[in-house]
């Protein structure tokens, strides 16, 4: 009995051994700030970090809210990635921030607690209530589909930036 106890421990050992040398060997993309929006792109961590760097900076704060698991936030944020003009726009110009859970700021929440939501706060710390979608039930929201429009809404806060601060 006790050399069939000790002939199975060894083997659920070797076994176990080979299986976490395989989890190993398989390649994994590395987590980053960026969370698939951009690897070019340099991310803050914390909202309270990003309201500092737009006010350092005097750059636009733009905040991404998105889930990893939402199907809507994973097909913004492909559009989002292959967009040559938003990557370059949002490294140069902007603080970025994407955030996976609420903040305090009840002021990012105006009309619910809604995902993928992207809004814009200028170096003020005024989260900018006039650059919004295009649809009246999610004020802040953009679908693949919108891209240009959330273009023009970074133009805009751009804008904004020169002719109101």
């Amino acid at each position: 009995m006790l050399h069939s106890t000790l002939a199975l421990s060894l083997l659920l050992i070797a076994v176990s051994s080979n299986l976490a040398m395989a989890v190993k060997k398989e390649k994994r993309t590395p987590q980053t700030l960026s969370r698939g929006w951009g690897d070019d792109i340099t991310w803050v961590q914390t909202y309270e970090e990003g309201l500092y760097q737009a006010k350092k900076s005097n750059k636009p704060l733009m905040v991404i809210h998105h889930l990893e698991d939402c199907q809507y936030c994973q097909a913004l944020k492909k559009a989002f990635a292959e967009n040559e003009e938003i990557q370059e726009m949002a490294q140069n110009n902007f603080v970025m921030l994407n955030l996976m859970h609420e903040t305090t700021d009840k002021n990012l929440s105006p009309d619910g607690q809604y995902v993928p939501r992207i809004m814009f706060v200028d170096p003020s710390l005024t989260v900018r209530a006039d650059i919004i979608g295009r649809y009246s039930n999610r004020l802040y929201t953009y679908e693949p589909q919108d891209i240009p429009f959330l273009i023009e809404n970074m133009k805009k806060a751009l804008r904004l930036l020169q002719t109101e601060l």
